[in-house]
């Protein structure tokens, strides 16, 4: 298969509309490498030729039929389409209609048509000429972006002249409003999405045809009406009202108010205070029911603060480093609530790129993430039924742990999960064989308790292995704030269950009873809980402010 990519794009390599045009020619390659053809590109650029405009001379049909008396590079290009099993055309709207250089490349198109009327129908106009070549072979896709909110209605001059001398219908198109965003950095987590999408469409393009749910899906706003144009209007760094130039930072704060998502709104205003300490410029952003307004006048009260140099908020905007590794590191502060943060892909969504939890990671198809629970039923049986009755205690337990797998089986499990169910299989024969089931359970809340001070002598403590990807699977391993919140929690869950070992032995020594004990040692973890929940909360938001 050979593929020709018409760039019209003035920006050449830099074009938005060709990012669209590359991943859709991406989609259709492997479709067709996957039934064994082998796909040939031919890219042109039209803004690196020398194509000049057609002179209507008619030399092409009179003098010298099928030949242009303009010598440039409109020939090759002309060759190039012939030769051409699909014409992937890549442009930008530039006045509602492609750009004059692509306009041009169209209009030295004639010498490809013969000079006799026809009557030909081809779905559109009162008459047309035929083709001085057998071109039935060559399909064409039409992909372009536009700097309005949305592609609808903003093509039909676009359309009207395809029409004209590719027929009506007879060409695939790509329309795509809100162009600028491919080429900004904070937003690629949403374009990416896009992107993925026309990928999708291409494949299905070289399988027959682009499916309806994805046609539609390509079709969607990248971002709402309200807060693309507030993007853009801020984009151009010039005041609304006065049409003064304004600096770099409050361009870059409108465009991160801009993002904000009205629909999380709780009924609590927020005013989000940018402090930038690189430049000692701060700006205000009031979060409320019917959206953002940016204040630089500091006329309101903060109820949150970030005190960053603006280059690190901006590299963080554009997803060089993440937020959560950016405050572990200490490379900002917060005051105030801390909440905010927390929840700001809610207020401001993933595509922001800033501070906040961090886009989840995929488990492997088909799983759920990993569940404590896993880990924990095979111990508290052990815990409860051995020491209440050792025979038929250990003979649950084992049933347990050999239909744990089977029960959880829609979950990934972890390392922790796998040892508890050897350990606990182990402990749970131990006591058939020694009978004992006080003395396995008290050593079964040891060697519990010695696994999670354990895994902290690893890179992954016992905890963020399952509360990992809630912040961004793997990449939370290099986040300091997170591993320190839970370096220290497995410490203190390790440390507890040490001490309810050597407690429940003393306590055993000294006459109490197994009921009691249960009942305790199962209150306490319960403590430790509430604690774990408190401290996950408190601790991060302690180190963001510095302390």
């Amino acid at each position: 298969m050979k593929i020709l990519l018409i760039n019209g794009s003035p920006r050449g390599k830099s074009s938005n509309s060709l990012r669209i045009a590359s991943k859709f020619i991406e989609g259709v390659s492997e479709e067709a490498a996957k039934r064994g053809e082998t796909v040939i590109l031919d890219e042109v650029s039209v803004s690196a030729l020398r194509i000049e405009h057609c002179r209507g001379c008619f030399a092409c049909w009179r003098k010298t039929p099928g030949k242009c008396c303009i010598q440039d590079d409109m020939a090759d290009v002309i060759q190039k389409e012939l030769s051409a099993n699909l014409v992937v055309w890549s442009f930008p709207l530039y006045y509602f209609n492609v750009p004059g250089m692509l306009k041009n490349l169209i209009d030295r198109r004639l010498p490809m048509a013969l000079p006799f009327m026809s009557d030909a129908n081809r779905g559109y106009g009162s008459g047309g000429h035929d083709s001085r070549y057998d071109r039935s072979g060559i399909k064409h896709v039409i992909i372009s972006t536009c700097g309005f909110y949305s592609a609808e209605g903003n093509y039909d001059s676009v359309c009207s002249m395809f029409d004209h001398f590719l027929g009506k219908g007879r060409y695939e198109s790509i329309f795509c409003g809100q162009g600028e965003l491919f080429h900004a950095k904070a937003l690629s987590s949403r374009t990416d999405e896009y992107l993925a999408v026309v990928k999708r469409a291409g494949a299905e393009y070289a399988s027959g045809g682009i499916k309806e749910n994805t046609a539609g899906e390509l079709k969607q706003l990248l971002y709402p009406k309200e807060v693309f144009e507030k993007m853009a209007d801020a984009s151009w760094g010039v005041n609304k009202e006065t049409g003064e130039k304004e600096p770099e930072d409050l361009t870059f704060t409108k465009h991160m108010a801009a993002l904000y998502n009205k629909a999380a709104y709780d009924g609590k205003d927020r005013v989000l205070e940018m402090h930038y300490t690189d430049l000692d410029k701060t700006y205000q952003i009031l979060l409320g029911k019917d959206g953002s307004t940016v204040f630089t006048d500091n006329s309101r009260t903060a109820t949150t603060r970030i005190n960053t140099p603006f280059k690190v908020w901006r590299s963080i905007s554009n997803g060089e480093i993440s937020s959560s590794e950016a405050l572990g590191k200490r490379l900002f502060t917060v005051d105030g609530d801390f909440s905010l943060m927390t929840s700001w892909n809610r207020f401001f969504g993933s595509a922001c790129g800033a501070a906040g939890k961090e886009k989840n990671e995929v488990v492997p198809a088909g799983l759920k993430r990993p569940s404590m629970l896993t880990m924990l039923i095979p111990w508290i049986t052990l815990w409860v039924a051995v020491s209440s009755d050792v025979k038929t205690g250990s003979l649950i337990t084992l049933v347990v742990v050999a239909l744990t797998p089977l029960a959880r089986r829609g979950y990934l499990f972890t390392i922790w999960d796998r040892l508890s169910l050897a350990a606990v299989g182990i402990l749970a024969a131990a006591a058939v064989v020694t009978g004992d089931g006080h003395l396995i359970s008290n050593i079964g809340y040891l060697l519990f308790g010695l696994m999670w001070i354990a895994s902290c002598f690893t890179k992954e403590p016992l905890c963020a292995s399952y509360v990992k990807y809630g912040y961004g699977g793997d990449k939370a391993l290099g986040n300091p704030l997170f591993m320190k919140t839970n370096y220290i929690l497995a410490a203190c869950w390790g440390v507890l269950y040490v001490l309810t070992a050597i407690w429940t032995w003393a306590a055993r020594s000294a006459g109490y009873g197994n009921t009691t004990l249960i009942v305790i040692n199962n209150i306490i973890p319960a403590v430790m809980g509430y604690f774990t929940v408190w401290f996950q909360k408190w601790y991060p938001a302690r180190m963001a402010r510095g302390k």
